[in-house]
């Protein structure tokens, strides 16, 4: 009998899970903060400063790393790459502050469907039924999630805007993933994380300092923080990529909506409904059953 073509549980494959889950508990923490931030500063200040920190991180990885010049075709193709990274950033982050955490996080889990369509479709992945079945499990629960929000009432007036842009960031967030698989074999990690942040920082500049806030010492905090955790969560996710194909890595962006719920009783007193615990429980095990031999 012919062994697959891709196992989690091979020696390569496990740590990329590892690194995949950790590095987005550290942008749900990041994405916690960004919320706070966001009810007292301008969304695209808040982007701003999150990629202008996260440059200044990542050049100290860079002066440790020394990973090289990078070629002209790197500098096109992530370049272009973070145009989608600021529509990402800055329709996700208008989201989280206009919706509850749980809730805009529940939105975005459309992007591993996406991610897995379009890795089959650009990259030529192949989609197997554990996969599938992985996805449809996650999508039924981010369903059943919205669902309920929507019967309460949660998804209309003010917070219609929010939602429309969290599907819309999901979006754009996989089509960004996706690319990111293609490159990731080619250049070096800390390279692309780098391109990833410099460039949405000096596309949001000037519009940033139109609408520019002065922070405070703890806001400053804050976004050191969130610059510090972005870099690092970006960092493990693009280590991840280099190792696993898109496919089979996306059912694991699931496990954000257990920090969503957690981050968002413990600091904004957000408690999760029946239906948001229901939709949870549907979501990890599609995570667990795509991670699984």
């Amino acid at each position: 009998m012919p062994a697959p073509a891709f196992r989690l549980a091979s020696p390569r494959a496990m740590p990329a899970v590892a690194e995949a889950v950790a590095g987005i508990a550290l942008l749900s923490v990041m994405d916690a903060i960004i919320k706070g931030v966001a009810a007292r500063h301008p969304v695209i200040e808040v982007a701003f400063i999150r990629f202008a920190v996260g440059s200044i991180v990542i050049a100290g990885v860079l002066a440790i790393a020394r990973p090289g010049w990078p070629s002209r075709e790197t500098l096109l193709v992530n370049g272009g790459r973070a145009v989608l990274v600021v529509i990402t950033a800055t329709t996700f982050f208008y989201a989280l502050s206009t919706l509850p955490l749980a809730e805009t996080l529940a939105l975005s889990f459309l992007a591993p469907v996406f991610i897995a369509v379009l890795g089959a479709l650009i990259l030529r992945e192949r989609i197997d039924r554990r996969v599938v079945g992985a996805l449809a499990a996650g999508f039924a629960g981010m369903l059943v999630i919205v669902s309920g929000k929507a019967g309460g009432g949660s998804l209309t007036g003010a917070a219609l805007p929010g939602a429309v842009a969290a599907v819309a960031s999901a979006v754009t967030y996989a089509l960004s993933m996706v690319l990111l698989r293609a490159r990731a074999a080619k250049d070096p990690v800390v390279t692309i994380v780098a391109l990833q942040n410099g460039v949405p920082a000096a596309i949001l500049a000037i519009p940033a300092w139109w609408v520019w806030v002065p922070p405070t010492g703890r806001d400053a905090a804050l976004f050191l923080a969130i610059g510090t955790l972005g870099v690092g969560g970006h960092l493990l996710l693009a280590r991840a990529f280099s190792k696993a194909e898109a496919a089979r890595l996306a059912p694991l962006e699931y496990t954000a909506l257990v920090w969503a719920v957690l981050l968002g009783f413990t600091v904004f007193g957000e408690v999760p409904t029946a239906t948001t615990l229901a939709g949870a429980a549907l979501i990890v095990g599609g995570a667990l059953v795509a991670s699984r031999r």
